[in-house]
């Protein structure tokens, strides 16, 4: 058995389970497959790459783009989408996670996409099913959100070219975030030679520094001359407790406007993972201006997620 459980012996992709210990080469692949979609118009026709085979969108926390595009990139793929209602399912009364994936399997299911608010639960899924069945993380708790950490990798590179001579900064919540996790993750394994995070301590990891970033608590100093600026969501219910004074005062410091946007370089770009929270993160003369790329994330995570769907189905033992 492969010492990484997203691998098989081969080193060939079995499930997408966190960024963490991926080979560099994997993402590469993934980006490389996502950039031959999106030149070959792959948003516009129907492939045949999964006729035939299932996916389950298993999303027990909201969300809006992550599922709406993993269910876009499936389709394209000509793959049946199954999404289940978790509030209407039979989790609802009771039933164990595994036993709702074990008789969702009986229904001859190729791929899983799970959300959850648990970390590590695709995790423990992917141990459960049966080889040639797929696992897809679209987020765990505070854990990991691979496929986000992905589209933002392509979009670095759609609009810089290359990861080589960049400083990204990641600004605000890295502590309840799975995306930053999993992007600092991703922009170290790729050797982007400088990857601040950007935050009040309360919000900062204490270890932060182990995961090879430089850590900044002015914004102003840490946006000097970056190329890349990622905005991270600061929930507005964390803002009333005892980790922030207020929205306000979060946004006086740590929200992006355009007069601390203009401490980057001329040619930055702005993302955002999503959903924003306007005048609290971020200015909206900033997320409409001309630096922001926030919409091409978007468009670029069907990409990704065919990509690395197609690839997983590929990879099927």
């Amino acid at each position: 058995m492969s010492a990484n459980p997203q691998l098989d012996r081969q080193g060939r992709l079995q499930h997408l389970l966190t960024i963490d210990g991926l080979p560099a080469a994997i993402i590469l692949q993934i980006l490389d497959r996502a950039r031959a979609f999106h030149t070959a118009g792959a948003d516009s026709r129907k492939l045949p790459i999964m006729a035939g085979q299932s996916v389950f969108n298993l999303f027990f926390e909201a969300s809006t783009r992550t599922r709406t595009t993993f269910e876009i990139a499936a389709k394209r793929l000509s793959a049946d989408v199954i999404n289940l209602n978790v509030a209407a399912s039979s989790q609802s009364k009771g039933e164990t996670l595994l036993d709702t994936v074990d008789n969702l399997s009986a229904m001859h299911a190729d791929m899983f996409v799970v959300r959850h608010a648990e970390s590590g639960a695709a995790h423990m899924i992917a141990r459960h099913v049966a080889p040639g069945i797929h696992v897809v993380n679209a987020g765990d708790g505070r854990h990991a959100h691979p496929t986000q950490a992905l589209l933002d990798m392509y979009t670095i590179r759609h609009f810089k070219g290359a990861f080589e001579n960049l400083r990204v900064a990641i600004v605000g919540d890295v502590t309840h975030s799975r995306v930053a996790r999993s992007q600092i993750h991703a922009l170290t394994t790729l050797k982007v030679p400088e990857v601040r995070v950007i935050g009040p301590k309360t919000l900062l990891p204490r270890d932060v520094e182990t995961l090879g970033v430089h850590v900044y608590h002015d914004m102003r100093e840490g946006l000097r001359d970056v190329d890349v600026v990622i905005m991270l969501r600061l929930q507005n219910e964390r803002m009333q407790g005892a980790l922030l004074p207020s929205r306000e005062e979060y946004f006086k410091y740590y929200g992006l406007t355009p007069e601390k946007l203009a401490l980057a370089r001329p040619d930055a770009i702005v993302m955002h993972p999503g959903p924003m929270n306007r005048g609290v993160e971020i200015d909206s003369a900033v997320a409409d201006g001309a630096q922001s790329v926030i919409l091409s994330q978007v468009t670029f995570g069907i990409f990704v997620r065919m990509a690395a769907m197609a690839t997983l189905a590929e990879n099927t033992r």
